[in-house]
């Protein structure tokens, strides 16, 4: 999943796409890396971010996301807790809604996720982007986001998203310490047990990363990335959410040739 910021405040490319035009542009140059989805958002999920009104955040996607399911064969993804927005996007072209609240900012996108038989994406948050470095507070880290993304989904589905149309984002950084991201990597294959449905891992460039290299700048957390890429295929994860697509390519497609490499070389 390669990542459209038509954003001013990302913390990975501010500003960069907030015009529609190079928003598409990098949307156009991410399919060409090999992205298999794209996914498109008007407000920006960092720590501390201000929230966007729903106007204001259907200006910036709505253009990119028509252009986008246009001008591609792939399946555009809008990255939205509003169920405004995302009603939008689906109008537009899009076929997967990616919420950071999992459905709990808006009574109303259960429903619209439903009614327009999109794929959903529930993420693992407590609080709001404002808040949730508060709530980083955990008895058992995978446990309890793997019960509470549990909850989120079994919600969906009561909402009448169909099982198959869900995937689960542990919420890498969102109400999570440097521990609490590494436990929840480490854990793939059990949160992917419990939670039931195929997991979307975005770690691309966050700041954990950065803290495990010493600090490094967000520009300097490239390889750390493609590690994590890498770890998440091997482990478990069905997507990676990433901002340098070309990368993580090359490196799935190695994986790719490994999985089919037998004693006497690479298969065919």
């Amino acid at each position: 999943m390669g990542v459209v910021n038509a954003t001013p405040d990302s913390f990975s490319d501010g500003g960069r796409y907030l015009d529609s035009r190079a928003a598409l542009a990098h949307g156009l140059d991410l399919a060409a890396a090999g992205a298999a989805i794209l996914d498109v958002g008007g407000e920006s999920t960092r720590p501390g971010a201000d929230p966007v009104e729903g106007a204001e955040e259907v200006r910036r996607t709505e253009s990119v996301v028509r252009a986008l399911a246009t001008s591609t064969q792939l399946p555009i993804s809008i990255d939205t807790a509003k169920a405004r927005v995302a009603a939008a996007a689906l109008e537009a072209g899009a076929s997967m809604v990616n919420d950071v609240s999992g459905g709990t900012a808006d009574p109303a996108m259960l429903p619209v996720v439903a009614d327009a038989n999109a794929m959903f994406v529930v993420m693992h948050m407590r609080g709001t982007p404002r808040t949730m470095l508060d709530e980083a507070h955990y008895h058992d880290v995978v446990a309890e986001v793997a019960d509470e993304l549990r909850a989120r989904v079994d919600a969906a589905v009561a909402a009448g998203i169909r099982s198959e149309m869900i995937l689960a984002d542990p919420g890498v950084g969102f109400a999570k310490t440097l521990e609490h991201n590494l436990a929840l990597l480490a854990a793939l294959p059990e949160l992917a047990a419990r939670v039931e449905v195929p997991l979307l891992v975005g770690a691309s460039r966050k700041s954990f990363l950065g803290r495990v290299l010493g600090d490094a700048p967000v520009d300097a957390r490239e390889e750390a990335t493609l590690a994590s890429t890498v770890w998440c295929f091997t482990n478990g994860a069905a997507v990676v959410r990433v901002h340098d697509v070309a990368a993580s390519r090359r490196a799935v497609d190695l994986l790719n040739v490994l999985d089919r490499a037998t004693p006497q070389g690479m298969a065919a």
